[in-house]
């Protein structure tokens, strides 16, 4: 992979978001959205701010970013992060069908720093029946039902 100088720069302004972040009470962690070359959207965390655990910087941007283009796929986009992306923040870039992801400190920076979240990826490994917090099926015949109906439902929009 060849890294240019404009990787360079949508990454320091990530860290910069992630500096600015830390010194406004929020959490340290920065986010960049780029398409064609360009800032399309950018974030930082503000999970104490919103009171909104979901509110990570990269889950921001890429609100931000469906917002501003319209739309809910980010194909032909990437992401610079200041962090290695959290395991939810991985799946919403997962769905996000962002190209490429960029991440300055590693988890383990994270983890150091405060922000552990090596628990999540190994309780995802085990059997739903042995993780920590109960996950309890509940009316599986009737929730099948829902995708029966998206299913031939011929007018829906494919994501």
């Amino acid at each position: 992979m060849n890294i240019t100088e404009k990787d360079k720069q949508f990454m320091r302004e990530a860290i910069r978001l992630a500096n600015e972040s830390v010194r406004t009470g929020g959490g340290p962690f920065g986010a960049v959205v780029v398409k064609d070359g360009e800032i399309v959207a950018e974030s930082s965390n503000s999970v104490t701010r919103d009171n909104d655990c979901t509110a990570h910087a990269e889950v921001n941007a890429i609100r931000k970013a469906c917002r501003k283009l319209n739309t809910f796929d980010l194909s032909g986009c990437d992401i610079y992060s200041s962090c290695e992306p959290c395991p939810m923040c991985l799946g919403a870039i997962y769905w996000a069908h962002i190209e490429r992801i960029f991440f300055a400190a590693n988890r383990k920076d994270a983890a150091e720093g405060g922000f552990a979240d090596d628990f999540i990826y190994e309780e995802l490994e085990k059997p739903v029946e042995e993780r920590s917090t109960p996950i309890i099926p509940l009316l599986r015949d009737e929730g099948q039902q829902t995708f029966v109906l998206w299913k031939n439902t011929s007018d829906k929009i494919e994501y």
